[in-house]
């Protein structure tokens, strides 16, 4: 087992240097004329850098782990036989970088079989690091991290986002939104799952919960929050994924309430 730890730690400081090669790569198109399109919709944008950041990343998997599995959100699923599998978001945050709103994050998981064993989240703009090993605890720039000890939604601050079909479906979390508003000492919407999920992990936020978010939206996040102590409830919930972070109470209490909303 120790054999195997070394090497996550030598593989967790190579994928930090790759990702401040490819933050480096972002802040240099920042607030700069780039060129944006449409995915699904105009809510749901991939831009040159996107393309790029995930050129960069996937490049490297490839020189370093050729046989390993490979998810990403722009260049889809590269199948192997491998039991692992990396997950990549390489620009959690498109909207707010082509807005030039600085809250936007690279997330890169490695899973093994279903379960990730070792996660990064890069915030450039904030030069913060976050990053986890199974169960070897979780890092905001080499320091240890926890997640906050609240207990109560109503001393708690929440974050969420809505997904990119709020237009066209009525499961849009709006209704949980509104319901949660009332429960809490508030709601923030930064418009990016991965920093959500990292914030939580470090205690800045009390709870996270969105729906319709894909692997690459939250499996680094995944290990970082439970490697800090927190609980992360993942379900199919009415037919659509439902991701639920923070600590134990918080998680569960947060699951009832939108239980409540829906069987109204």
């Amino acid at each position: 087992m120790e054999v195997v730890f070394i090497k996550l730690k030598s593989v967790l400081a190579d994928v930090k240097e790759l990702a401040r090669e490819v933050g480096k790569y972002q802040l240099n198109k920042f607030n700069k004329k780039i060129n944006v399109t449409e995915k699904t919709s105009y809510l749901d944008l991939v831009s040159e850098v996107d393309k790029n950041s995930e050129e960069m990343i996937i490049k490297w998997i490839n020189n370093h782990f050729p046989g390993h599995n490979i998810l990403a959100e722009e260049s889809g699923t590269k199948e192997t036989q491998s039991e692992y599998t990396w997950v990549i978001d390489p620009l959690d945050g498109t909207t707010n970088y082509i807005h030039g709103f600085p809250l936007f994050s690279i997330s890169i998981a490695l899973m093994r079989d279903e379960e990730p064993i070792l996660g990064v989240i890069y915030v450039p703009y904030m030069e913060e690091f976050y990053s986890a090993i199974k169960d070897k605890g979780a890092y905001l720039n080499g320091q240890k991290i926890e997640v906050a000890d609240k207990k109560t939604l109503k001393e708690s601050l929440l974050v969420t986002g809505f997904p990119y079909d709020l237009n066209e479906d009525e499961y849009n979390n709006i209704s949980i939104f509104n319901h949660l508003l009332y429960k809490t000492r508030g709601i923030r919407r930064l418009g990016s799952a991965a920093y959500d999920l990292a914030l939580v992990a470090s205690g800045k936020l009390d709870g996270f919960w969105e729906l319709k978010l894909n692997p690459w939206d939250i499996k680094a996040g995944v290990i970082i929050v439970k490697e800090a102590g927190g609980k992360v409830l993942e379900t199919n919930f009415h037919g659509h994924h439902l991701i639920i972070a923070g600590p134990n109470i918080i998680t569960d209490n947060i699951f009832k309430e939108i239980k409540d909303v829906h069987n109204r």
